[in-house]
């Protein structure tokens, strides 16, 4: 299977402070990451808030710019090259926020808002503004809205149906990738397992590959194919769906995994609570990130920083566990 996303050795940096007397800081958001994303495929990105996942969903969009590394989409190196030529792009690759409130403009009809794209990338002329309105129509229906909510306001609509318009308009261009940024994070539980039943019906209807980031395992296990694990900016582990879930290698991912919910408060845990916390961006230890953390940290780990392996079949691992 062809991969229509190939990351390799991203990088994004950000500086902060500087001026006067006030020192400047590098932050690391994506440090030195690689990976790809099969066609039809969707890659679950699965970390705690402020590793990085975000930031590396936009800068594939080029919403923010690369510090350094290739990123190429269905064969294409967009990393280096301007806004006017990405333009052709950005309709075969669209986002899904995840604040459906925040996310959509008050002030406009949610028809207008799902007809913005269309408009932007020119998908139909002035003459076709018949089709341009069924299409909307249908789109709209797809997501599960009717026809005669075309001519409201955000406002009228529930966090669920708001969703659904994100989803709509991310879908007006006819795109072959979308980023789905944490889409279902603010919604009721209810309304969750409504949203992501609906995307994986849209997206084996529409052929879509999307890159889904959230911090739920719970929700990454019921839809993607494949799931990365990130900590502070680095991909640690990296398995097809079911393998990631039944064999973890990295104690990260242990630990991720032994934090899911139990409906049993009588059972007990395997794995103990991880110690310390994560460490800041700005200040990251020497060799291996998580060896502060870590319950099995050895000698080295303080001082060699650990690569993806591939221990087994598509399963890689940076652990120096596995590297010596």
């Amino acid at each position: 299977m062809d991969n229509i996303v190939e990351v390799k050795n991203l990088k994004k940096y950000f500086t902060i402070g500087g001026g006067g007397f006030r020192k400047k800081y590098t932050i690391k958001a994506v440090d030195n990451i690689s990976f790809n994303i099969k066609k039809k495929e969707i890659l679950g990105l699965v970390g705690e808030s402020g590793c990085g996942k975000t930031t590396c969903g936009k800068i594939i969009l080029r919403i923010i710019d690369p510090s350094s590394g290739s990123i190429f989409f269905d064969g294409h190196n967009i990393s280096s090259i301007s806004q006017k030529e990405m333009a052709k792009f950005r309709k075969q690759m669209m986002i899904i926020y995840q604040d459906p409130f925040g996310s959509l403009d008050p002030r406009m009809k949610i028809g207008s808002t799902i007809a913005e794209p269309m408009e932007v990338h020119h998908i139909f002329s002035k003459k076709e503004k018949d089709q341009k309105e069924n299409k909307i129509i249908e789109l709209m229906e797809k997501v599960g809205l009717t026809s005669d909510q075309i001519n409201r306001y955000p406002h009228e609509f529930s966090g669920g149906q708001r969703q659904r318009i994100g989803i709509a308009r991310a879908l007006a261009t006819n795109p072959k990738f979308i980023v789905a940024d944490e889409p279902v994070s603010a919604l009721d539980v209810s309304i969750q397992a409504q949203i992501i039943n609906l995307l994986k019906n849209l997206q084996k209807e529409f052929d879509l590959t999307l890159l889904f980031i959230t911090h739920d395992l719970s929700v990454i296990k019921h839809i993607s194919d494949r799931v990365a694990v990130m900590y502070t900016g680095q991909i640690v582990e990296m398995a097809p769906r079911n393998e990631l879930f039944k064999n973890p290698i990295h104690p990260y991912t242990k630990t991720l995994l032994a934090s899911i919910p139990i409906p049993n408060p009588d059972k007990k845990r395997k794995i103990k609570p991880l110690k310390g916390e994560v460490p800041s961006l700005i200040n990251l230890p020497d060799g291996c990130r998580f060896h502060p953390r870590c319950l099995n940290c050895k000698k080295g780990c303080s001082v060699i920083e650990p690569k993806l392996f591939e221990v087994k079949k598509d399963h890689f691992v940076a652990c120096n566990k596995f590297m010596c």
